[in-house]
């Protein structure tokens, strides 16, 4: 993979999108359909935007901890978060006629590097559905 320039020198924003990057791969060998990567609008971004194999549009937070000395990678996503999180989807929904008959969620998928590349993911599906 190609790094550039600015993510280099940004050791956390280079983690960051390995790890979504990782997750894209992972969630589509699962069945789902990745729709857009980092998202952005008024209400803020959304890492992933993916539909899943029962058709749900599904906003993905992908969070990454390479240690758990400031709290896990699930507890950084607190209820202001989801709120802005939940936001952003419906506002991807409405602009993009996307909402499909299984409705939205917002899900978070937590990854760990290990050594000699050997990622942990969990995926905690529906923490804000609606």
């Amino acid at each position: 993979m190609r790094v550039p320039v600015d993510l280099m020198s940004d050791p956390r924003g280079l983690l960051g999108q390995t790890a979504e990057h990782l997750v894209s791969a992972w969630l589509t060998q699962s069945g789902w359909t990745v729709l857009a990567q980092n998202w952005r609008c008024p209400d803020g971004e959304l890492d992933l935007v993916c539909r899943d194999p029962l058709g749900a549009l599904v906003g993905v937070e992908v969070k990454c901890r390479t240690t758990a000395r400031t709290g896990g990678a699930l507890e950084s996503v607190d209820r202001r978060r989801i709120g802005r999180l939940r936001r952003s989807l419906a506002r991807y929904a409405s602009t993009n006629a996307a909402q499909g008959p299984g409705g939205l969620r917002i899900d978070v998928v937590t990854v760990t590097p290990g050594g000699d590349h050997d990622w942990r993911l969990g995926r905690f599906d529906g923490v804000d559905a609606w």
